[in-house]
């Protein structure tokens, strides 16, 4: 069994990659299955074996960054909000090259979901506590595209100020 993780591990990271730099100089769309499983070194089978479509592959990719960002992080002893955000705008600093290929290629809306997934709404949350949860994804998630988008002027240290004192009225 042990084996048998450690192939599909191996073909999922082939799979990953290699979807990775064909986005550097093809759009998404533009990418056939096949494409990616040859650029891979792959069968077809193994592609549909893990994933449904070339989204998931990106998906779990942010997903993971995502969640080894947040396993580091609470690791550290921060607690407060402001250092929370420092620390996630750090991320996406250090991963720039990665979120500006998702900006390029129309598909930063993925991050979006996952952070929806993480920090938004759950369904056993009472309706405030969702609308706060859905205020808080999809804020940051707009914060950060923005900030993508104008082409990451600011550090991370100076998102953090800027969001920590975003009274907005």
């Amino acid at each position: 069994m042990a084996d048998k993780n450690k192939k599909n591990t191996f073909v999922k990271l082939q799979i990953t990659n290699s979807l990775l730099d064909l986005l550097k100089i093809k759009e998404l769309k533009s990418i056939s299955i096949s494409d990616l499983t040859s650029q891979a070194k792959v069968s077809r089978v193994s592609f549909y074996r893990n994933y449904n479509e070339k989204e998931d592959i990106i998906k779990e990719y942010v997903y993971k960054l995502i969640g080894d960002w947040h396993e580091e992080y609470q690791e550290s002893i921060k607690a407060s909000e402001e250092d929370m955000l420092g620390s996630m705008f750090d991320h996406f600093s250090k991963q720039r090259e990665f979120y500006l290929l998702l900006t390029q290629r129309n598909l930063f809306h993925l991050l979006k979901d996952v952070l929806k997934a993480l920090y938004g709404p759950k369904p056993e949350y009472p309706n405030f506590g969702a609308y706060v949860a859905a205020y808080f994804a999809y804020g940051l998630f707009g914060w950060i595209e923005e900030w993508f988008a104008r082409g990451m002027q600011e550090s991370a240290e100076e998102m953090t100020i800027l969001l920590k004192n975003r009274d907005l009225s």
